[in-house]
């Protein structure tokens, strides 16, 4: 009896599931085909489960073969050791795949593998931007709010460093918006501290560093330079031209205007003058 249950136990199929991999856009990413010690393995078939079971690669009794007809055409390689070599990775390759292998007494050893293909997260977008004086507050301080951000990227995680001899990571209070924001209170001592704000993926990361007190009372200390428009400048200049293309054409037509009727009176008659000459029969 023990032995007949060693025998039914030992030919059920075991599956392996849960592991994560993780790779990048335009990387390269291989999976890795685990199996018991004790499996001695005669054939693996490798297959892509999303977003429909494709075949990729097969090794049968020492022979490597890879199956070209899949969406993964030219980007696969099944190495001495099993595993799946991936390149380039594109955003759609995320998915699961699963490595199915088969041992010399006809055991299975089924392995699922969850890819998830990220983005490379590109340099953060930080504005400075400074509150405006108000009474009760000390003199030569600067109130600012630093907003860092980047454009169409997913599952990304924001958050600031302030860069010193020591660089501090900055947690709550000051942040907002998950991160995205950050309150910063400046004083003549803080003319040359510099905050990075710091993007990042499961795959990679980037960051950007500004000195806000740079910003503060920016507009008061700069002199106004030599043919730089400003945004009162540029609307003046549009809405005086506007009224003189409005005014000359006004002109144009109150001129034109008795001229045009009087010609246009002229071609009607010149249209209907040979019809009374002709005789009547």
């Amino acid at each position: 009896m023990w032995s007949l249950w060693s025998l039914w136990a030992a030919l059920l199929p075991i599956m392996d599931t849960g592991a994560h991999v993780q790779g990048q856009v335009g990387g390269s990413l291989l999976l890795v085909a685990e199996c018991p010690c004790s499996f001695h393995v005669r054939k693996v078939i490798w297959r892509s489960l999303w977003p429909s079971e494709e075949l990729l690669a097969t090794y049968f009794q020492g022979s490597l073969e890879i199956l070209y007809h899949s969406r993964f055409l030219g980007r696969t390689q099944l190495h001495s050791n099993l595993s799946l070599d991936l390149w380039p990775l594109e955003s759609g390759d995320s998915g699961n795949f699963s490595v199915l292998l088969v041992d010399t007494g006809d055991r299975t050893w089924t392995q699922i593998l969850q890819l998830k293909v990220y983005d490379a997260v590109p340099r953060p977008m930080v504005q400075v931007f400074i509150a405006v004086l108000r009474d009760g507050q000390p003199p030569k301080t600067c109130q600012a709010l630093l907003s860092c951000w980047v454009t169409n990227i997913s599952d990304i995680t924001y958050s600031w460093r302030w860069e010193g001899t020591i660089d501090f990571s900055i947690e709550s209070p000051g942040l907002f918006m998950n991160g995205q924001v950050l309150r910063v209170s400046l004083g003549p001592g803080d003319k040359g501290v510099a905050y990075s704000c710091i993007v990042s993926n499961p795959v990679s990361w980037d960051s950007t560093t500004v000195i806000p007190w740079e910003s503060c009372h920016h507009e008061a200390s700069m002199p106004r330079a030599r043919g730089k428009a400003y945004y009162k400048d540029v609307l003046l200049v549009m809405v005086s031209v506007s009224l003189f293309l409005i005014l000359a054409g006004l002109l144009s037509a109150w001129h034109w205007g008795p001229y045009s009727g009087k010609k246009k009176k002229d071609v009607c008659a010149d249209g209907v003058a040979p019809d009374t000459e002709n005789p009547l029969v």
